[in-house]
């Protein structure tokens, strides 16, 4: 059962006893990413992420990675386009103390100049990476030219130009007026009662800290163009349409549109491009859910020779998709592969606490399983063929890296 709780100083607290698991999973969930960044500070999100691993006031970097090596613990962190997690998964004789490290290291990082220039090569390296991965980097590259000068088009590790200007001022700064608590939300799933409350309210009540004040400006979408040559085997080719905001009631019928279309093995997309033609190892579609707006992408890479063939084969898939809409056959199992993948994802307590942190950070809400399957099974064709039309009556945007 999920419960709630509010600090003195407005930060939540979300917790799920699961008595059945020894296991207890910790996140700390900040409404803060890639988009709330001036263009001169794109990257600073991810990098204070990285930071907070490099040392508190009395903890090395080495201690506090050798802390939950020492318990078996796991502990990591992800920033996206709108919102950073740090988390920590441990058995749960051990959950106050995996609380009492991620305190300390939300709190008392010291952000050291000698740390904070070895972990810009660091990031520096991740950049590279990235850039040496097409099938990686043309995501990045699409959500350019879909929302032109938008922060939602910045990419979420930011430059070498601009990481090379943070210093440590930058990152106490950014964190002071972003990790307000009102923009804070612990959640907590595993083994664990309500008294873990208590433990939260004295690491994590007390701090005050005052908000910059940051307006969510929503995005236009632009359908436009963009190409970059590159010394590489395949093409990659991206095509962005305008999603729905995470909180649309239409968004089931869109997750269930998108399954059909790229979101699984016997998805139109894979079949046409994949098994019937041989066009592409890798095609697929997905969406991405913000606050106010979204992203249906799809992407397939292939020889660059076969590319226009890739091409006319893809429109060809979308044009039947428009026409036709979905069949009986698959509207009935893309349902009941959505409602197995939600209730499979209830046996991990990262993905319970994910689920949890996210809803009550975006959303400020909670629906149970029962009621999540009902709205799935409220989809129809009508609902699914009204966001077919809505979604491929506009030009898409799209990306290219070829060789």
């Amino acid at each position: 059962m999920l419960k709630k709780h509010t600090c003195n100083n407005g930060l939540r607290v979300v917790l799920e006893d699961i008595p059945a698991v020894r296991s207890v999973t910790v996140g700390i969930w900040i409404k803060t990413g890639s988009r709330n960044e001036e263009l001169e500070k794109n990257g600073i999100s991810h990098f204070l992420e990285h930071m907070f691993f490099k040392g508190t006031t009395s903890r090395s970097a080495r201690d506090i990675a050798e802390a939950f090596d020492a318990i078996g613990g796991q502990v990591n962190a992800f920033t996206s386009k709108e919102y950073t997690c740090f988390y920590a998964k441990v058995l749960d004789t051990y959950k106050d103390f995996a609380l009492e490290i991620l305190a300390d290291m939300f709190f008392n990082s010291t952000f050291e100049e000698d740390e904070l220039e070895r972990e810009k090569k660091v990031v520096y390296e991740e950049i590279k990476m990235s850039e040496d991965t097409p099938d990686d980097i043309i995501h990045d590259m699409l959500s350019e030219v879909s929302f032109g000068n938008h922060p939602l088009a910045y990419p979420i590790l930011g430059s070498e130009q601009t990481l090379s200007s943070f210093n440590r001022e930058d990152l106490q700064q950014y964190k002071d007026s972003h990790y307000t608590p009102e923009n804070v939300v612990i959640s907590v799933a595993g083994n664990v009662d309500d008294s873990y409350f208590k433990q939260v309210e004295k690491l994590f009540g007390n701090y005050y800290t005052k908000s910059n004040g940051f307006e969510y400006q929503r995005p236009i979408f632009i359908g436009e163009h963009i190409e970059r040559k590159k010394d590489t085997e395949q093409a990659h080719l991206c095509l962005g349409y305008q999603g729905l905001p995470v909180d649309d009631p239409s968004i089931y019928s869109l997750i269930i549109m998108n399954n059909v279309l790229g979101g699984s093995m016997s998805s139109r997309l894979f079949q046409d491009v994949r098994e019937q033609r041989g066009l592409a190892y890798s095609v697929f579609s997905y969406h991405s859910s913000f606050v106010d707006n979204g992203l249906l992408t799809i992407y397939a890479g292939t020889g660059k020779e076969q590319l226009p063939v890739l091409q006319e084969t893809m429109e060809a898939t979308i044009e039947s998709f428009k026409t036709n809409g979905l069949t009986d056959k698959e509207l009935h199992n893309s349902k009941e592969q959505l409602k197995a993948n939600l209730m499979l994802s209830l046996e991990s307590t990262n993905s319970r606490m994910s689920r949890n942190g996210k809803n009550e950070l975006i959303l400020n809400r909670h629906r149970t399983l029962d009621e999540m399957i009902n709205e799935i099974d409220q989809v129809t064709h009508e609902s699914t063929n009204r966001i077919i039309r809505s979604l491929f009556e506009q030009d898409p945007s799209s990306a290219l890296i070829s060789p």
